[in-house]
This record gives structure tokens, sequence and C-alpha cells, in this order.
């Protein structure tokens, strides 16, 4: 009977959104996501319950939000938060993307780094995490330190390649232009070059949030203090709480897409000017 309820709430879901999509509106898209992920939660719930699945294999969402409702779970998680994503992911992504920011002005004066830098940071880019966290973890100790290495080095050349390119983006007549008011490099950058270049930098932006904090918790992974979200997942799996891993995840998820989001916002009203924002 919930596997007919769980098919039944798909059909639902699927043809509101179906209805959704023809309308204007500005809120349909939020309206629609929010509906889609109300249908997969609702499906979820009632598959794992009408096929009797094991708490232990895959928990229902209600005892995921029971756990995340229980104020000693509560304390815990925030705890945990504070110490991934605060002190880990958000130092790492705060010293990281300003790292590369200046090394990405300073490489634009010089084809030798252009030439010899980016294949680096292309090839650094593509190193496993799981290889570099424990090298990390022993040069910088047990710490949040540890953890804010890691996501520097993630979103350095991320940050860096977009940069780069982005200051490339101007084309040689609007340098012309700015060559016959007499403008020197500094003036040109900061008035012509930078804002050419603001939509790859917070497509930079974008890519490091998410680079960060996937950073931050599988590092805790090879070595952490008594609290962190990478250790919280490590520690409950070993005791089969798997509502406590969820919890943490969904927690972890809600960080993730809020961060995301903050800097898509931020972007949205620094280059309101330019036309992808525009056509939007």
């Amino acid at each position: 009977m919930l596997i007919v309820a769980a098919l039944a709430v798909w059909i639902a879901g699927w043809a509101l959104n179906h209805w959704l999509a023809r309308r204007r509106e500005r809120w349909v898209p939020l309206i629609s996501a929010l509906i889609f992920g109300a249908t997969l939660l609702l499906i979820w719930e009632l598959l794992v319950r009408g096929l009797a699945v094991p708490a232990v294999i895959l928990p229902p969402p209600s005892a995921i939000a029971a756990r995340l409702a229980d104020p000693a779970t509560q304390g815990l998680l925030w705890g945990d938060f504070v110490q991934t994503f605060v002190k880990g992911a958000l130092s790492g992504f705060v010293i990281g993307s300003g790292a590369a920011f200046v090394v990405a002005v300073v490489t634009d004066r010089s084809p030798f780094l252009q030439r010899g830098l980016l294949p680096v940071g292309n090839f650094v880019a593509a190193l496993p995490i799981i290889g570099m966290a424990p090298i990390m973890v022993m040069w910088f100790g047990f710490g949040w330190q540890s953890k804010a290495a890691i996501v520097v080095v993630m979103v350095f050349f991320p940050m860096l390649v977009n940069t780069v390119a982005g200051l490339k983006e101007t084309d040689a007549l609007q340098r012309d232009l700015m060559r016959t008011y007499a403008a020197g490099y500094w003036q040109t950058l900061l008035k012509l070059r930078l804002p050419a270049a603001a939509p790859f930098i917070f497509n930079g932006l974008k890519i490091a949030s998410t680079l960060a904090l996937i950073g931050a918790i599988v590092a805790e992974f090879f070595g952490s203090p008594t609290r962190g979200m990478g250790f919280r997942i490590s520690t409950e799996v070993g005791r089969l709480s798997l509502d406590m891993v969820w919890a943490v995840i969904a927690v972890a998820a809600v960080a993730g897409s809020a961060f995301y989001g903050g800097i898509a916002l931020l972007e949205r009203a620094a280059t309101f000017w330019h036309p992808s924002q525009r056509e939007r």
C-alpha cells in the first residue's frame, strides 16, 4: 500500500511541476524546486517504510528529522559546524581565494608565469585529496589549520585559472581606447579589466565554495580533534548510527548551498550590468 502511495505522490508531484512550468512568474522556479524536494523526501519515507528497509542501511527522513530536533544533537552539530565550516572551510576559502587573486594579477603581467604556473596549477588541481590530506595533517597537526591548508590547495588553482582567464576577456579595441585616455596599467586594470573579469572571478568563487566544504570534511577523516563534520560521520558510521550520519550530511548540504547561494547573490548585485545577468 505504501509503495502505491509513493507512486501516487510521484505522479502528483510531476503533474504539479508540469503545470507550473507553463507559468512565467519569477517565483515559479523556487516553488518547483521545493515541490520536487518535498516529493523526493515523501517518496523516500514511503518506500523505506513500505519495503521495511533496516535503519542501519537507510533511515527514513522522519528519523533524521527527529535526530535533528534533539537538543543534544543540535549542540553536537553546532560544534561540528563551527569546527569544519567556520574554522576549516571558510578560513581556507578566504586565504586560498585571496592569494589566488593576487597571484593572478601578478601572472597577468608575466608571460613566463602564464606558461609555467598554469600547467602546474592544472596538475595540482587533479591531485586526489585523499593523497594530500595525510601529508597536510603531518605538516600542520590535527587541528583546523591542516584542514584550512587542504582547502587552500583545493581552491587556489581553480580561482587562479578563472581570474587569469577573466583578465584576458577585454579586446584590443577596449584596451586601445584606455590608452587614448592616457590610462596606465593600474587604471586600466581597475576600471576596465577587473570589471570585465568579474563574471569569471565569481565563477571561480562559486567553484571554490563547493570545494572548500568538501575538502574540509574529507580531510577530517585523516585526523581531527573530537569534533567536526568529517569526524562525526566516521565515528557514527562505526556505531551504525546512520540517522546521525544523515543529519550531518543534511547540515553540510544546507551550509554548502547557503554558501554558494550567498556568492551567487553577491555576483548578481555586483555584476548587474553584465549581459549574463540582464538575460536572467
